[in-house]
């Protein structure tokens, strides 16, 4: 009876470590680097918060309250194009162009603002519980980010929620500003780190870890928060368009192995 008791123990201790390494291996993805190929200048005082690009258009969500504002400039020139300032106490977050509407969230307020694309005037407004972070448009769906490792998918016209997904990997991340890629996949800022994740938002796989430390030299703000959040493909590219809170720089970079 021992000896079966000890074959038993040895059965579940294999089971452990084998149920241990194909956790282990699902952490394990590819990790990769940027590669800057440009710089453009940006404001210092936005904190960034989000950032949608649409043909020649930048769009960028800042926050803080009483600070906080969505803008669009050309991408090419910098010219402002248009902007409206959100009034206190209101704190901005992400956005994403969905449609007709270009939506954005706020972060503590509950609140999600629709917006028109030309003007940035207001069309309409939808709530939702627990805190805004990020935002993107894919297949049809906004994915928004709560400073958690679970996506929420949303109706695009009405912002209700029509499901979640949790990472099933990288259970500690924070996801933050998103942007939604051409290839089907979601790129998400890993607050307060200087990582990227792409991230498969069907299974929430992690597909890849991405280090973009040391783009610029830090702090940039002494005692206040200048972390990379803004994230953005290039339409068309294989380049995305990178920004931080305060930066006085943003970066068009590709990803590439480490």
């Amino acid at each position: 009876m021992k000896r079966n008791r000890q074959t038993l123990a040895i059965g579940v201790l294999v089971g452990l470590v084998i149920w241990g390494g194909c956790a282990a291996a699902d952490d394990a993805s590819p990790a990769m680097n940027v590669e800057v190929v440009a710089t453009r200048s940006h404001d210092p005082r936005a904190f960034t918060q989000g950032l949608e690009i649409d043909g020649d258009i930048l769009y960028e969500g800042t926050g803080l309250s009483g600070a906080s504002s969505v803008r669009a400039t050309n991408r090419f020139t910098g010219e402002q194009l248009a902007r409206v300032d959100l009034p206190a106490p209101y704190f901005g977050e992400g956005l994403t162009l969905a449609g007709d509407k270009l939506w954005q969230l706020t972060w503590q307020d509950h609140t999600a603002f629709a917006r028109d694309p030309n003007t940035l005037a207001e069309i309409g407004r939808a709530s939702y519980e627990g805190e805004g972070w990020g935002l993107c448009t894919r297949a049809g769906q906004l994915v928004m980010s709560n400073g958690t490792d679970t996506l929420t998918f949303r109706d695009p016209v009405t912002f209700a929620p029509t499901g979640t997904i949790r990472l099933t990997s990288h259970q500690n991340a924070r996801l933050n500003e998103l942007d939604c890629a051409e290839d089907g996949s979601v790129y998400a800022n890993d607050w307060p780190s200087d990582h990227i994740l792409r991230i498969d938002p069907d299974s929430g796989r992690v597909l890849a870890q991405i280090d973009a430390a040391g783009l610029l030299p830090r702090p940039i703000i002494p005692n206040g928060e200048d972390t990379l959040n803004g994230i953005a493909q290039i339409p068309g590219t294989d380049r995305f368009l990178l920004a931080g809170k305060n930066w006085p720089t943003t970066f068009e970079v590709r990803f590439v192995p480490a």
